[in-house]
């Protein structure tokens, strides 16, 4: 099941608000939730469930014994983590790396034979926080085992985030207001994210599709419109998930943090992740940089754990050399940063500089998304070497461009981009009159329009996965 599913929207979320609102205390409502939480999960696959169950109950354990026996802590929370970490190497990364020897062995790899649990990558990460936090601080433990699953298995989060913290969550299972103000917002912003992935995101996808798929003719106009066309796709999506996870989460009483600040307004790589995925930039800050020493050490060992960092960053979002290359891209430039050789600070004093710190960030992230984007090395490279020159059947491209780029695909590009112009911070007179100001009903009344358009393009076979389901 995913959120944008025509079955997740008709049937699956008006039950769960009902029943929410029904229940009056706040156990019975903890209780709904769970049982709601583990059904998602089981439409994806009951082994899964099983698994994550599994996964659940040992980090469960381990933090038991972690409040327990204080003086062993450390141990076992190193083990808890390995665990934990195996767990997520098992199903994610074991075929890629048997893979690589295969060819010396000259035999194949048959699999696992189980399909990985949804959202492996992100409650994985929700375990490590877990057994760390509550290493660091008994106080962050729990006793009870139905909180910790609900932590781990929410299903607002649980397919692609954001990565909450269990100290964050925690006291909101204890206490939950509802109101009406909180419905509202809550309902306003999961259309919102629904009108960003259905519609936004899947303009964006039908001129980056034809052109990143294999044996498509390219040249350096298609090359560049695919590039900025997925800079499009991948923000809308992933940003359209995390209000829908924000709004379904407002909804149930619980307030999620934001996951998305305005990130192609950065001026700087290190500035693009303060606002890109903050969920999971934190989580690496304070799991990975700062033990590794952060910038404690100098500049040179913070450029390098800067480094380290993002090759996990990247290894963490498939078991695919393109992503593992992402990730080096940009740990190559957070380590320049880091080491002065981008001086970023001297740029931003003129105006003149901030632009071209501006459009040095951009650049560098529409570039490596293209490798993001790509299944494989060579077909980035394909999209690189066409937006820097390279052409390939120009006679071909040139026709290709005109059926890429119609006037509807075209037009819904252009409202992506504009739409990436942070104008609640530009107008924000405008923004409060049609949420909490007297053109309420106006801001209502576009959610109710931009419903019926998701549903109509549900309708007409317009569902496509979220990105970040995948990792």
């Amino acid at each position: 099941m995913s959120l944008d599913s025509a079955f997740f929207i008709l049937c699956f979320l008006p039950l769960s608000v009902v029943l929410n609102y029904l229940l009056k205390g706040v156990r019975a409502r903890n209780l709904l939730l769970l049982i709601l939480s583990l059904l998602f999960c089981a439409f994806g696959s009951l082994p899964g469930l099983a698994l994550l169950l599994a996964a659940a109950l040992v980090n469960y354990t381990f933090g038991l014994l972690i409040c327990r026996y204080p003086k062993g802590a450390g141990a076992l929370a190193a083990a808890a983590v390995v665990l934990d970490l195996a767990f997520l190497a098992a199903f994610k990364y074991l075929s890629f790396f048997v893979s690589l020897f295969l060819p010396l062995l000259q035999s194949s790899w048959p699999g696992l034979g189980i399909a990985a649990p949804l959202g492996i990558s992100f409650f994985t990460f929700k375990c490590i926080s877990y057994i760390v936090d509550t290493k660091r601080d008994a106080a962050c433990g729990t006793r009870n085992f139905p909180r910790l699953l609900l932590y781990i298995s929410f299903f607002p989060q649980l397919a692609a985030g954001p990565i909450a913290r269990f100290s964050d969550f925690r006291p909101q299972l204890e206490a939950r207001p509802r109101s009406a103000e909180d419905l509202g917002f809550g309902l306003r912003r999961f259309v919102l994210g629904l009108g960003k992935k259905l519609i936004l995101a899947g303009a964006a996808a039908r001129i980056a599709d034809p052109i990143f798929a294999q044996g498509a003719p390219l040249n350096a106009a298609l090359g560049w419109l695919g590039a900025a066309a997925y800079l499009m796709q991948i923000y809308f999506d992933f940003s359209g998930y995390s209000d829908m996870a924000i709004g379904l989460g407002r909804i149930l009483g619980f307030r999620t943090q934001e996951n998305f600040e305005d990130p192609y307004t950065a001026e700087s790589i290190t500035d693009f992740w303060r606002r890109w995925h903050i969920s999971l930039s934190l989580w690496f800050r304070d799991y990975l940089y700062i033990p590794l020493g952060g910038n404690r050490k100098g500049r040179g060992r913070t450029a390098l754990n800067k480094f380290i960092v993002f090759f996990l960053c990247g290894l963490w979002h498939g078991a695919n050399w393109t992503f593992v290359l992402w990730g080096l891209w940009h740990g190559l430039f957070s380590a320049l940063e880091s080491l002065g050789v981008i001086q970023i600070p001297r740029l931003k004093k003129s105006l003149p500089g901030k632009v071209l710190c501006h459009v040095y960030a951009l650049l560098a992230v529409c570039l490596g998304f293209v490798m993001f984007r790509a299944e494989t090395l060579a077909g980035g490279w394909r999209v690189l070497s066409a937006m820097f020159g390279a052409f390939p059947a120009a006679a071909q491209a040139a026709a290709a461009l005109r059926s890429v780029l119609s006037p509807v695909n075209g037009l819904g590009l252009a409202l992506c981009m504009a739409l990436c112009i942070p104008w609640k911070k530009r107008l924000p007179g405008a923004a409060a009159a049609l949420t909490e100001g007297k053109l309420r009903l106006v801001g209502y009344g576009f959610c109710v329009l931009v419903l019926a358009a998701c549903l109509a393009e549900l309708a007409a076979g317009g569902f496509a996965p979220f990105i970040y389901v995948r990792f």
